[in-house]
């Protein structure tokens, strides 16, 4: 539905040069959430603003739909007419809400209706409709001074929805609202993507974000994607740094005469007693450092680090029996002080 091909943004003033989006490789399937994090400064806003052309792209493509936006980017009242075209297909949810204030909050949601020419008769039941999809029917001559962060946020998201987009972009629509409100409105957008078919495009800094309703996930560092796939694709992939700030669990790992793993269980296997099975079955003391079990991309996930006694060398039937369980395993190594893994328990 979304896919960018070596997408390039630089940004010019006063002589110097600041590149934003440095190549971005990025394919987001139909139907699905999809989340973008990382930290201030990774290119994030600058990805989603190309993606609806918001920002003009200094190099690559963007294709929505089938569309290539980058080619209605040139001049000419034509292309102009063509790209707003293209543009109201694609609904924006912004941090900040961008309500107009002297608006109420159906004259709010009615204005990109009344951008496109909409009749006033098709923009109130429009409006209307869209604010009882919400939960805001009953407050539709309200003022956005007499909302809450997350009725407003709500405002907006009903807006986005006004042109009847196929895929929804949110611009860290949650950063601004309590932890509550947050899960509310986060679960109104995958409500959403459920009954509309909606294609979800969001950025966040928050891992939370991503763990609630997301499907797939990308990790933005310096302008570029260093790592994407689906959320199950990650959890089970070693070594991977999204995962592990998905799902993060700590224990010392220091000393050079035990063998600390991190031990990863999804499904059914969050039920079975393995741990116990594997001290049994080998006859072996096992330290467990710390543990989590949650709920991520709508599957229940558990983490585990724990300590073997003896050397890796020591260790790898014990290692191998928890991989024959279909658990993931990652080699915990200290290095200057820190806990690293090793891909695919190499040593």
């Amino acid at each position: 539905m979304i896919t960018t091909s070596g997408l390039t943004k630089v940004y010019r003033s006063r002589g110097r040069e600041v590149t934003a989006l440095d190549g971005v490789d990025l394919h987001v399937r139909e139907g699905e959430v999809y989340g973008v994090i990382g930290q201030s400064g990774a290119g994030k806003s600058s990805l989603i603003r190309c993606v609806n052309l918001l920002e003009r792209p200094t190099a690559g493509t963007v294709t929505v739909a089938g569309q290539d936006l980058t080619a209605l980017a040139g001049s000419g009242a034509r292309a102009g007419r063509e790209l707003r075209r293209a543009r109201s297909r694609i609904g924006m949810v912004f941090q900040h809400f961008n309500l107009l204030s002297t608006r109420t909050v159906q004259d709010n949601v009615e204005l990109p209706l009344e951008i496109l020419g909409t009749s006033g008769r098709e923009r109130s039941r429009k409006a209307l409709e869209l604010l009882d999809l919400v939960g805001l029917s009953d407050k539709a001559r309200a003022y956005p001074a007499q909302l809450s962060g997350g009725q407003k946020q709500r405002v907006g998201i009903a807006r986005a929805l006004a042109g009847d987009p196929k895929v929804l972009l949110s611009d860290e629509a949650t950063s601004a609202l309590d932890p509550e409100t947050t899960r509310s409105v986060l679960q109104l957008l995958r409500d959403l993507n459920r009954q509309l078919g909606l294609t979800v495009l969001l950025i966040t800094h928050e891992m939370d974000v991503v763990k609630s309703i997301c499907d797939s996930a990308a990790l933005m560092e310096n302008g570029r994607i260093t790592e994407s796939g689906t959320v199950s694709e990650l959890l089970a992939t070693p070594g991977s740094e999204l995962a592990a700030s998905l799902f993060p669990v700590g224990g010392d790992v220091s000393g050079d005469d035990r063998t600390v793993i991190d031990v990863t269980f999804h499904g059914d296997a969050t039920a079975r007693p393995v741990i116990s099975q594997l001290s049994r079955t080998y006859n072996i003391d096992i330290s467990i450092l710390g543990a989590a079990m949650d709920t991520v991309g709508g599957r229940q996930v558990g983490r585990m680090r724990i300590a073997l006694p003896g050397g890796y060398e020591e260790n790898v039937v014990p290692v191998g029996f928890l991989r024959e369980q279909g658990l993931q395993i990652d080699v915990v190594e200290r290095a200057d002080h820190e806990s690293v893994l090793v891909k695919d328990g190499a040593k």
